[in-house]
């Protein structure tokens, strides 16, 4: 059980002191050094009496029930609603944040909502959800909270569902994937010099809790690529991620190619076009990934799960609203038998494209 020092600061386990006395976190690569006081990069763990706290647990920027599908995670519970909720900060400092206003927040303030692990256990399960997603930042920076709400979770028969940049420790990182059942992990890019420059991380991190999950866990997991134009989008960088991908995870991790708007510090980089999805799709198929989708944008085709024994659609999807399915109830395709990977129900659900704020 976590170690409460006060209302919202918990004792963590991943640190250790320096000969100079600062305290270093070795929760994530970046390795924060922190002196008496010092907040890390992700402002919500802290040097405090020659120890490293966690200062947000049991707060919450907000609380929703959404479609799982935004996750997204289009094999796992597919039609259904996920308890979504997340805390403040972030260990990356992403250029081109879609949540900015959340993961680079410094003011305590934006943590609102409290709610402890049971709390959001008991109403996932009271709204109908057979889901929780930790999501909107990265769990990894509430790493204690996160799994002690996966925990209550379990104890009441519902999953866990990580929405994360990968980017953590490998230590940290065992604990925390024993008590999830799924994730979408973000691979922000496939160079270095992006993860550099754009992001203030390191590739090799990501690609590593990526094979971790693939080959020492039975989490079921999906990738994001946000496509950034003139960025991470051209045609050798996704020919070689997705050969990546096929390589070192297989055809069957499903991935995800979304549409970057401007935002955050990018402000001047323009939208990206319909085309460049769509481009990084076919190469992803072409390569052999069996499941590929775009998102933030309407294309229903691109949207929708094809099988790859017989090509015939097996979960039509018009945003988040599922409209054919050809699945039998062990997850296979209706019309030739061959299995379609994920994690199914034996029949969808129905819970569209609502979401549903909740307040405690």
């Amino acid at each position: 059980m976590t170690t409460r020092l006060n209302a919202n600061t918990v004792a963590t386990r991943y640190w250790h002191v320096l000969t100079d006395g600062k305290v270093q976190c070795d929760l994530c690569p970046r390795f924060c050094k922190l002196h008496e006081g010092q907040r890390g990069l992700c402002f919500v763990r802290q040097n405090l009496d020659a120890q490293i706290v966690m200062t947000s647990y049991g707060r919450s920027s907000g609380f929703a029930i959404d479609p799982i599908e935004k996750k997204p995670l289009n094999h796992f519970l597919p039609g259904t609603p996920i308890f979504s909720f997340g805390t403040a900060g972030c260990n990356l400092a992403c250029k081109f944040c879609q949540n900015w206003d959340i993961s680079k927040s410094r003011e305590m303030d934006t943590l609102m909502s409290l709610a402890s692990p049971e709390t959001i256990a008991r109403a996932a399960l009271e709204h109908g959800c057979g889901s929780v997603a930790y999501t909107y930042n990265d769990p990894v920076i509430f790493h204690e909270y996160a799994i002690d709400t996966a925990q209550a979770c379990r104890e009441l028969g519902l999953k866990s569902v990580a929405v994360t940049a990968g980017y953590v420790c490998a230590e940290p990182r065992a604990e925390f994937y024993r008590y999830m059942d799924a994730a979408n992990v973000d691979l922000k890019a496939f160079s270095e010099d992006f993860y550099r420059k754009v992001t203030g991380g390191h590739l090799q991190p990501v690609l590593e809790t990526l094979q971790y999950l693939k080959h020492e866990t039975p989490v079921w997991f999906e990738l994001t690529t946000l496509l950034i134009p003139g960025a991470n989008d051209s045609q050798a960088e996704l020919e070689a991620m997705t050969q990546w991908v096929v390589e070192h995870l297989g055809p069957d991790v499903p991935m995800h190619f979304t549409a970057f708007h401007p935002d955050w510090k990018m402000p001047d980089t323009p939208p990206t076009p319909r085309s460049t999805l769509l481009l990084a799709r076919s190469i992803a198929l072409k390569n052999g990934v069996r499941y590929a989708y775009v998102g933030n944008v309407h294309d229903k085709s691109a949207e929708s799960t094809y099988c790859h024994g017989c090509g015939k659609v097996l979960i039509g999807r018009d945003w988040y609203e599922l409209s054919d399915w050809n699945l039998d109830a062990a997850g296979n395709c209706r019309f030739c038998g061959s299995a379609c990977a994920g994690f199914f129900n034996p029949l969808p659900g129905d819970w569209g494209a609502k979401r549903q704020t909740v307040h405690f």
